[in-house]
């Protein structure tokens, strides 16, 4: 196989250890660096510049899906694969939008995540398995749910905005950790509740739940 520099993103340990045996496993691929959650994966991106970015969806301070898309868009020529524990439609929606040219369950095979890594770093989408079975039925009914158009409507920075409130955070830790004001970080706030249709912080929390934002 052909030499590959590849980016790993999870913020299981043991998970990350596995996926870089099966990764390092096969000749000329490198795992240049494997990073815990979100903020950190596309902040390696930039210095490491990998060809593949593999990364887990659900991860503290910046989910993968974010994560993707602000890599994607500072760094084209890095293609990225999704992994998931989860085969919803809401969650693969989210994958395409976010620029992913592949995605596959935590559940599926060593041998399908190689083909997977192989696929995407020829520019070629993956799609396979369950998730294959998904991205067919939604392009056969050319539907998108309700919620998932809401949710692709938020901008990048409101996405991050409602991780990090249903993780807890006060406004001002928000605006410190993103960089802005916290009368920023307030008007955020207030466009996601009203664009969402949620009316308390416990609402949010509840939207970020089932939308795989952070975990139960």
């Amino acid at each position: 196989m052909r030499a590959l520099k590849i980016l790993l993103a999870d913020d299981h340990p043991l998970m990350r250890q596995g996926i870089r045996s099966v990764l390092e496993g096969q000749p000329g691929w490198t795992v240049c660096g494997d990073a815990s959650n979100g903020r950190e994966a596309v902040a390696m991106a930039k210095r490491l510049s990998p060809d593949v970015a593999v990364i887990d969806i659900t991860m503290p301070e910046l989910n993968g899906l974010e994560a993707a898309r602000q890599i994607r868009r500072e760094m084209p020529s890095v293609e990225v694969l999704i992994l998931t524990m989860h085969d919803s439609d809401a969650v693969i929606a989210g994958a395409l939008e976010a620029g992913a040219r592949g995605c596959i369950l935590k559940s599926d095979s060593a041998r399908l995540l190689i083909a997977a890594v192989d696929t995407v770093a020829q520019r070629k989408p993956f799609f396979a398995g369950r998730v294959g079975e998904i991205v067919m039925s939604r392009s056969l009914k050319g539907e998108v749910d309700e919620e998932d158009t809401v949710a692709l409507r938020l901008s990048s920075r409101e996405g991050e905005v409602v991780q990090l409130v249903a993780e807890g955070r006060t406004n001002k830790e928000i605006a410190t950790e993103l960089g802005v004001s916290v009368k920023t970080v307030d008007a955020h706030r207030t466009n996601i509740m009203r664009r969402l249709n949620v009316h308390s912080v416990a609402d949010l929390v509840r939207y970020a739940i089932r939308n795989r934002i952070i975990e139960a």
